[in-house]
């Protein structure tokens, strides 16, 4: 049980108090210094998010020279550790300077248990809050692109490769399942690119009737059609000097990829209803799940337009193929939606996080951040159980492969998934692969694993 439970200090020479305060916050998992040197030593092993200090410790019980010494000591250790101190009321210039010195707040003695609970939960959330956005600003400054939150070796190389065009005027064509992150990808493109001041500009294909998607794309003159009351730019148009994206382009009518790929092939555009050619500047930029090359064999899809879109063709990897990255998305919905919806940060419990992790995903990241959000909405503890994700795993089977290669991909795959599982605890992870610090950090320098989530 105590594997769950947040971690406090309790500084406090009075055996009598050290007693008390323990029953008082039996919800946490509890340890107790007496005097200074115990009491980092209690910091450097178990890294509590909150402490409660009283500034009389021996060998001054009576003044607060050694608590305040105490306290420096404990912030130079681990500066974002909040530190409660509870002090007398003759105490109070105390008090004041030890806030001076970084601690979080302090409380009156005797305490009251209910005000003083108040007062370390408030500080347990803040905690909460300070290292996930740290962790959030670390897997930005990591990431190869904002937007994207992995630790997969295939998705990075996505990633990369996506840099890699950016500069470039070349058609690319983003690939995927529903829900794997394509227009986030083509958005990251248009970002990286010499464009990123014009407009990004989306239209799906699928959504729009075959009638209207014409005057969409390319707009119209007015009277062209009844309701035509003035001239009206497409959404090509719009474009110039920008990104034009379009999404689920394998739904495009054959009728219009005639169109699409005379502008690709002229760099020009003709209103409904009008005659005159218009020279756009644009940088296309398409997606769709379906297999345009099978379409193509079909005859539902023009092989020379396919050619022209997939100048540069990237491939998004499914959700149920990244390793770790189902805990690691798991770990940052639950911490994006505890924030937006006003709840206290809740936890997953570890039957939940194996039940992410086998889950298959087929709705991909998408369907990750619905059910994510659903979990902390219904949740009534503060754990998010199995049964709040409302999801049945499913194992599948492992492929056959040589011993060395079996062993360098089970031991990177462990090390990957025991990081998203605690959400980048180092010790926790160590913890829980039964290997001490040094030899994880040597096994992460080894396999290339940073210490943050890579992707934002």
């Amino acid at each position: 049980m105590t594997q769950n439970k947040m971690k406090m200090l309790i500084i406090e020479d009075d055996p009598g108090l050290q007693k008390q305060l323990r029953w008082c916050f039996d919800a946490y998992e509890v340890v107790v210094a007496g005097d200074r040197d115990a009491a980092l030593a209690q910091v450097r092993r178990h890294e509590p998010a909150v402490v409660t200090m009283d500034l009389g410790l021996p060998p001054d019980p009576d003044g607060a020279t050694e608590g305040l010494a105490t306290l420096r000591q404990i912030l130079a250790l681990a500066p974002d550790t909040k530190v409660i101190v509870l002090t007398g009321n003759q105490n109070h210039a105390h008090a004041v300077e030890a806030i001076g010195l970084g601690a979080y707040d302090f409380h009156q003695k005797p305490f009251d248990p209910e005000m003083l609970g108040l007062v370390v939960q408030r500080a347990f959330y803040l905690h909460a809050l300070q290292q996930e956005n740290r962790c959030m600003r670390q897997s930005q400054a990591d990431s190869p692109l904002s937007g994207v939150i992995s630790r997969d070796a295939g998705m990075q190389r996505v990633c990369r490769n996506i840099e890699k065009v950016a500069p470039t005027s070349a058609s690319v064509m983003v690939l995927g399942e529903s829900g794997t992150g394509k227009e986030v990808l083509a958005r990251a493109l248009h970002q990286l690119s010499p464009r990123a001041n014009q407009r990004f500009m989306a239209i799906n294909c699928a959504a729009i009737p075959e009638n209207l998607l014409e005057s969409e794309l390319f707009g119209y003159e007015k009277g062209a059609f009844t309701g035509a009351v003035k001239q009206t730019k497409g959404k090509v148009e719009l474009a110039h000097g920008g990104t034009f994206f379009l999404d689920e382009v394998g739904d495009l009518p054959m009728s219009l990829q005639a169109k699409l790929l005379r502008f690709l092939q002229e760099r020009v555009i003709e209103r409904v209803g009008g005659h005159e050619e218009i020279a756009v500047d644009v940088r296309i930029v398409c997606a769709t799940h379906q297999n345009l090359k099978a379409l193509s064999a079909s005859g539902r899809f023009r092989e020379d337009l396919y050619y022209r879109l997939s100048e540069i063709v990237v491939t998004i990897p499914p959700l149920r193929d990244r390793i770790g990255d189902a805990a690691l998305l798991a770990h940052h919905f639950k911490n994006k939606f505890c924030a937006q919806e006003s709840r206290p940060t809740l936890h997953f419990s570890q039957e939940a996080i194996g039940v992410i992790e086998s889950y298959p995903w087929p709705g991909n990241v998408r369907e990750m951040e619905n059910c994510i959000k659903r979990a902390i909405i219904m949740a009534d503890g503060p754990q998010i159980t199995a049964d709040d994700l409302g999801l049945s795993a499913s194992a599948e089977p492992e492929q056959p492969i040589n011993l060395r290669q079996v062993r360098d991909e089970a031991e990177y795959a462990a090390i990957v998934k025991a990081l998203a599982r605690v959400d980048g605890n180092i010790v926790r992870a160590a913890e829980l692969l039964g290997i001490s610090r040094p030899t994880l950090y040597d096994l992460m320098s080894r396999h290339a694993i940073k210490s943050a989530a890579a992707g934002a």
